[in-house]
């Protein structure tokens, strides 16, 4: 699935184009969208949906946590906010119309331009709102992982009891932060994805604030982790420590990398690098 770096690149293509590829989104004018696949709209029926989008000229595209957030002006009717979590394989492009209806396309809205955004999700995960404030929709996660100061960031870790690694993953904790960053943070703060947040003293807290805006800052500036045809183009999976590295060994101190299954996830980590304190 997507996590902050890679959501970060796509909002970044789709807001200032790609060379040679796809032209910017913003100041683009929905002209109107063809609904493929009714169940990827979470919020509305096909044809409210249809109907509230037409006309509305793309101001801005940014991103919350692991959301692609729109926002749009329709005239005569004020702001809205399109937003889309892309799940576990969902891909957006701007494209020439004559490449907008792909077999995996579940959502095409067709700009002016000759232009279509393109929503492609092959197994079908992806949600999309149209809403008039964002909050109806990500009102309930945490901070932004790369917003939240370290502050705030402290003061949350201390209130919570859990393990790390699914406190990580959980995104009304703070948002952004999947399984891939997750290890790699912990890691690079050499903290045991079993310690528990309440135990850790200032000075680690600290560490794992600043690993986990190093780990994610990375993966933004190497366009996100690519694994195969859902997401290409990243290079971050060239720079892993230890999410996918079960046995090799730790390029910090030589040892194997171990991995076992917390809150129903793969979790990598080296055990020397990161002790479990007790």
């Amino acid at each position: 699935m997507p996590e902050l770096p890679e959501v970060e690149t796509i909002a970044r293509a789709l807001r200032e184009g790609i060379p040679g590829g796809g032209p910017s989104l913003v100041g683009r004018t929905i002209q109107s969208v063809q609904v493929l696949w009714p169940r990827e709209i979470a919020n509305l029926a096909p044809a409210e949906f249809a109907r509230r989008i037409a006309g509305a000229c793309v101001r801005s595209v940014s991103r919350y946590g692991k959301y692609l957030l729109l926002g749009l002006d329709l005239p005569g009717d004020g702001p809205l906010s399109l937003l889309i979590h892309l799940r576990m394989s969902g891909r957006l492009d701007v494209v020439p119309r004559s490449a907008a209806f792909t077999p995996h396309a579940r959502l095409v809205w067709l700009l002016d331009g000759d232009l279509a955004l393109r929503f492609d999700d092959a197994r079908k995960f992806g949600r999309v709102w149209l809403v008039g404030d964002p909050a109806e929709v990500i009102g309930s996660l945490g901070p932004d992982a790369l917003s939240v100061t370290r502050e705030q960031f402290v003061s949350r870790l201390r209130a919570r009891r859990g393990a790390l690694k699914p406190l990580l993953l959980d995104q009304t904790f703070v948002a952004g932060i999947g399984n891939i960053y997750a290890d790699e943070a912990l890691h690079l703060a050499r903290l045991h994805p079993q310690r528990i947040a309440a135990s850790l003293a200032e000075d680690e807290a600290a560490r794992l604030y600043e690993a986990i805006r190093r780990v994610l800052l990375e993966g933004i500036a190497a366009n996100g982790a690519s694994f195969d045809w859902v997401y290409p183009g990243g290079n971050f999976q060239e720079n892993f420590k230890v999410y996918g590295r079960t046995g090799r060994s730790c390029s910090a101190c030589g040892t194997p990398i171990a991995r076992i299954v917390i809150a129903q996830r793969s979790t990598h980590f080296c055990p020397t690098c990161q002790p479990l304190a007790i």
